[in-house]
C-alpha cells in the first residue's frame, strides 16, 4: 500500500523473461544459504506467480495468490495503525515458518518456507539478501 514504485514494465514481471530469469537465479542463491529452505516463490502484488523453487507439497499459484493477499492485509494493517511501512511478514507454525518481504521499488513479494532447522532470525537475513539481490538484477 502506498508503496513508490518504478515505472511499470511494458511487461509484466510474471511474462518478463528477465524478471523470471532474474527470480531463477535468486531462488537459487537463496536456496544455497539455506537448506532448510522447502519451497519459495517471488510473486507479483497481483498474485501472480514469477517463479518458484521447490514445492512438492505446495501448489505455486495458489501460494502465490494467497501470499498476495497476506501482503496486502499485513500493508493495510501497518497503514490503518499508522506504524510505518510494513517490512516483511512471517507465520509461524509447529512444522516452519513462513517468511515474506517486498523487493525494494518492485511490485514484486518474495515468500520463502524455512523448515524448524532455521531460526527465524537467519530465514530473514536470507529472505533480505535474495530480496535485494532480485532487485540488482532487474534494476
Amino acid at each position: 500500500m502506498n508503496q513508490p514504485f518504478a515505472p511499470a514494465a511494458a511487461v509484466p514481471s510474471h511474462l518478463n523473461p528477465v524478471h523470471i530469469d532474474a527470480g531463477n537465479r535468486t531462488l537459487a542463491e537463496m536456496q544455497d544459504l539455506a537448506s532448510s529452505l522447502t519451497f519459495a516463490a517471488l510473486l507479483t502484488d497481483d498474485g501472480f506467480e514469477i517463479v518458484h523453487l521447490n514445492g512438492g507439497n505446495a501448489d505455486g499459484g495458489r501460494f502465490a495468490s494467497m501470499s498476495s493477499s497476506v501482503q496486502a492485509l499485513s500493508d493495510a494493517v501497518a497503514h490503518e495503525l499508522k506504524i510505518g511501512t510494513n517490512e516483511y511478514v512471517i507465520i509461524a507454525s509447529e512444522a516452519g515458518h513462513v517468511i515474506q518481504l517486498r523487493v525494494q521499488g518492485h511490485p514484486i513479494v518474495l515468500a520463502a518456507l524455512f523448515d524448524t532447522h532455521e531460526t527465524l532470525g537467519k530465514g530473514l537475513s536470507i529472505a533480505r539478501i535474495a530480496a535485494r539481490r532480485m532487485a540488482e538484477l532487474i534494476a
